[in-house]
């Protein structure tokens, strides 16, 4: 019925503290939590995985001992996770937590993880491979500056998003409509009404003092980093899901002979540091966050507000 307030969602009231991987979110998340009575709700891909707790930088015993932690170290090497699902399973924590009277704290580094779980998802139709075969055929023919100024025409928040060059986005923008009869930004739109109020921080860290922040701990935790990947080769886990955690393809290599310890260990280096980069651009991207000095806590007026 029109007017009808909606039902709570699970996330309305949350907090969420995001960032770069080696930013200090799990310190600063910690300390919140505590301060306003709060669980923590992971949102990191690589943070899922119960074999990798060093390599993934997980919390500690000691600080789950003091904060409750929700959806980090609780799937087995083998097994996938999807945006998706992580989202279901997340909202599905955040209600439990909310039933119990606290607050909820979404912390991670997974952009598209704290999305799925505040907004959802919107997946739209199934691909169409005709369509798309006919589209980007036309691009060979024609252009993609062509086919970018047709989305232009029926879709131009889509087409100030995408650069002509991205052609896989533009296809399916352009396939989303001619399926539906709907531009992609519409859908976009449909599917944020009602979304929740959350408050969303992240901890900005100069670029060269984050990279030397990687650099630090991943030497301090390379041997414990090694030992898990050799656990993961024992058991012939090197292509499971696990495995595509930052460091272990390279720890794997230096355990076959291929690669020294040093070399390993600067490779491991360069890959986070690229990740660190590709988290930083996606936040600030996000116009709602609200930027925090490494160890600065958010004002006290979050102390209130909905449970």
């Amino acid at each position: 019925m029109n007017g009808a307030p909606r039902p709570p969602h699970p996330f309305d009231g949350a907090i969420v503290v995001a960032g770069p991987t080696a930013s200090g979110k799990t310190a600063l998340a910690i300390e919140l939590a505590e301060r306003i009575g709060a669980e923590v709700i992971g949102a990191d891909s690589q943070q899922l995985y119960a074999d990798l707790p060093v390599t993934t930088c997980q919390p500690t015993e000691t600080e789950r001992a003091r904060i409750p932690h929700h959806l980090v170290g609780v799937l087995p090497a083998t097994e996938r996770m999807s945006a998706a699902r992580y989202g279901q399973l997340a909202r599905a924590a955040a209600a439990e937590i909310r039933a119990r009277g606290l607050r909820v704290l979404l912390v991670g580094g997974t952009g598209l993880y704290l999305r799925a779980a505040i907004q959802g998802l919107f997946e739209g139709p199934a691909a169409n491979p005709e369509l798309r075969a006919a589209l980007v055929a036309e691009a060979e023919r024609d252009g993609r500056e062509k086919l970018h100024a047709r989305l232009a025409a029926l879709d131009p928040e889509a087409a100030a998003r995408l650069s002509p060059n991205d052609l896989l986005r533009v296809i399916r923008s352009l396939e989303i409509h001619a399926l539906t009869g709907q531009s992609q930004s519409e859908h976009h739109r449909k599917h944020q009404r009602g979304q929740p109020a959350v408050t969303w921080f992240a901890v900005g860290v100069p670029r060269e003092t984050l990279y030397g922040r990687i650099a630090e701990r991943t030497r301090a935790m390379y041997p414990a980093l090694l030992g898990e990947a050799r656990r993961l080769g024992v058991r012939g886990l090197q292509a499971s899901p696990a495995a595509r955690a930052l460091g272990i393809s390279e720890a794997l290599r230096a355990l076959a002979g291929e690669l020294s310890q040093e070399e390993a260990i600067e490779l491991t280096i360069q890959a986070t540091r690229r990740y660190a980069k590709r988290q930083l651009t996606w936040f600030r991207k996000e116009k709602q966050i609200q930027w925090l000095e490494p160890g600065e806590l958010p004002s006290g007026e979050l102390t209130s507000g909905i449970p």
